[in-house]
């Protein structure tokens, strides 16, 4: 396992056991993986009479344009009709009993559900969120009769309103759960096993961390650990390099995930999104589109234009210039091609086949039937306007002028088009942070446990006292304390945040607030419409004369983050030259130029790069570009501004 032996040769290295180890923090995209690739459990739904076809009839939206409802195949639900079961019942809309349960109902359709083979139990009954009596004594039955399948209830897992939200939400809970709790209970076992005995921590889809425990019964929070802690790591480093405002570019093999901070804090947002899966849970608002190192060129018959992604080459077959027998060009064989990757990688443990990655970019040249260099240099210009489309959405899209912030590249191929797309952006200075390709498992190490809880309040903003509010909060707060403290986090470390979510009456969806008792206590209610006009303006251009409704109520408790320090660089005089490995070729503004190569762990605080340039590095490569000049900051960021 590729886990265990990072942590056995980190241990080495730190000359320590594993045992010595406090503290293990991990991300993960398990949970992803097993989303996108339809490998998820099959889950038993139980429902309230009437509600059978709760995950089939879902919400009327068709994404992609006006074309979309012609050629849109629906997903298929992750609970199956033939799968989901109905009992007697009923709570009303103020959460008291209507018609009562019935056990021997309940043992029936249980009994089917176990027929059927399912590997997980979803239970999700009307109006549940206000009281989850009926779904307890289910889960109670359910335990007996099928004690080996893990059980979802809607009203732990989402105690909010709307109940196709809701049952999706848990059902997606319970079709990860089998897969998350096999892997972590694994990789727990396996560190046991080699006598590391301290705290195991996964990272949540907001940034946040929970226990490994708490992961297996809550997977659904996980949907976006990878790429969030890339933007907790970004967090980070804007923090000691002085930026407030960041957008990030994590570019993997397969994917670019962006994010947008400002004043380094990271928008969240209440809808986790992966595939074609939209989940009520609270993530890090990270866009990502098909655009990678791996993203294969090709040009299509039918319209003879170049196009590049979103299919990708993974890691096997691999681009062509890795020489692990991949055919097809890739975006990283054009960067061979261009020059902007030098031919050995990783330290010159690994040599890029250059030869192959000609080949391959030759066939595009001749598709085209243009020069080898112009079809590479075109392959590089289309992803980057891929990677420029994602980042418009999370900032123009949003209200946010990208001018107003520095883009910041990681990931293993991040900081060879952070420069590029920069330019597209109008974002200065381009930013490539100390160890780029591993800068998602330092966000992991610089957050801190979180957890939350929530309720509907459902009620306009006018006919609200500041009491009922304040006593509801106060209710949730003592909830999440609890959790943490239990969790073995000192009460003085414990933070408590409260978010509200205020719409205009009859709106269908809401806008999260974040606010605290106290300026809650000292500006009342008046106060919080009055942040959400502003913020609906931002959002949308306009405002509504309808009476404001307060929806849901969340609060948020959080542990101390770890107090990790950026280590300073020594002073240099300006001059790179100690750090120069040779002198180099590549194309770039339609010529070849002349460009110097550099390593990166020799270059010195206060140096001054001119471009066209390569710095190189064990996890990464960094290309500054022809009329743009890099220098290096004192704690190791290499910052590109135009010259």
């Amino acid at each position: 396992m590729g886990i265990l032996s990072g942590v056995e040769a980190i241990c080495a290295q730190a000359g320590i056991v594993p045992a010595d180890v406090e503290i293990f923090l991990h991300g993960t995209t398990v949970a992803t993986n097993a989303v996108l690739e339809g490998k998820g459990a099959r889950v038993g739904l139980i429902v309230t009479q009437g509600y059978r076809q709760i995950m089939q009839i879902a919400r009327s939206f068709v994404p992609g344009g006006l074309a979309g409802w012609i050629v849109w195949p629906k997903p298929e639900p992750l609970a199956k009709l033939e799968d989901t079961f109905e009992i007697k019942g009923r709570m009303t809309a103020q959460g008291r009993e209507l018609r009562p349960i019935d056990d021997d109902d309940i043992r029936a359709q249980l009994e089917k559900l176990k027929a059927q083979g399912v590997e997980a139990l979803t239970v999700s009954l009307m109006n549940a969120y206000l009281n989850g009596a009926h779904e307890k004594r289910v889960g109670e039955l359910a335990a007996e009769i099928m004690p080996d399948v893990p059980i979802s209830l809607s009203h732990i897992v989402l105690p909010e309103m709307q109940e196709y939200e809701r049952t999706l939400t848990t059902v997606a809970n319970a079709a990860v759960r089998p897969i998350v709790g096999r892997y972590v209970r694994n990789l727990r076992d396996k560190l046991r096993g080699a006598g590391m005995a301290g705290k195991l921590s996964l990272l949540r889809s907001d940034g946040g961390l929970m226990t490994s425990e708490k992961s297996e019964e809550h997977p659904v929070s996980l949907l976006m650990s990878g790429p969030a802690g890339g933007v907790t790591g970004a967090i980070w480093v804007g923090k000691n390099a002085g930026m407030k405002n960041i957008l990030t570019l994590d570019v993997g093999g397969t994917s670019t995930d962006v994010a947008l901070i400002e004043n380094l804090e990271a928008r969240r947002v209440r809808t986790t999104e992966v595939g074609h899966l939209s989940v009520r849970a609270s993530a890090l608002d990270v866009k990502t589109v098909g655009a990678g190192g791996g993203s294969i060129a090709y040009v299509p018959a039918l319209t003879g234009a170049l196009r590049v992604g979103p299919q990708s080459a993974g890691a096997v077959p691999g681009p062509v210039a890795y020489g692990k027998g991949g055919t097809l060009p890739t975006v990283t064989d054009a960067n061979v091609v261009l020059g902007y990757l030098p031919e050995a990688l990783l330290g010159g443990t690994f040599k890029l086949d250059r030869e192959g990655a000609t080949k391959a970019v030759q066939t595009i040249a001749d598709a085209l039937g243009i020069d080898l260099y112009a079809a590479a240099r075109g392959i590089i210009d289309i992803v980057n306007e891929n990677m420029f489309g994602a980042l418009r959405m999370i900032s123009v899209q949003q209200g946010y002028d990208p001018r107003d912030f520095a883009l910041m590249g990681f990931g293993g191929a991040g900081p060879l088009h952070v420069n590029a797309v920069a330019r597209l952006m109008g974002s200065w200075p381009a930013v490539s942070p100390v160890s780029p390709g591993v800068l998602c498992a330092l966000g992991d190490a610089t957050t801190r446990m979180r957890t939350e809880s929530a309720r509907s309040f459902s009620k306009l903003a006018p006919q609200t006292t500041l009491d009922e509010l304040k006593t509801a909060l106060a209710e949730m707060a003592a909830q999440t304390r609890a959790e943490l403290e239990a969790e073995g986090i000192a009460p003085d470390d414990v933070t408590i945040l409260f978010e509200i979510d205020v719409r205009y009456s009859g709106q269908a969806f809401e806008v999260p607030m974040e606010v605290t008792l106290d300026e809650l206590a000292e500006k009342g209610i008046d106060w919080l419409t009055g942040r959400f006009d502003d913020e609906h303006r931002r959002l949308f251009t306009f405002n509504m004369d309808s009476a404001h409704e307060i929806v849901n109520l969340r609060a948020v408790a959080m542990g101390q983050a770890l107090d990790l320090p950026a280590a300073q660089l020594p002073k240099g005089n300006g001059d790179p030259s100690e750090a120069k490995l040779r002198d180099h070729e590549l194309w770039m503004n339609g010529a070849m130029q002349k460009a110097v190569i550099y390593d990166r762990a020799k270059l010195k605080q206060g140096d001054i790069i001119p471009g066209p340039a390569i710095v190189i590095e064990m996890d990464s490569t960094t290309l500054i570009e022809l009329g743009c000049t890099a220098m290096v900051d004192a704690v190791g960021n290499i910052l590109i501004n135009l010259a």
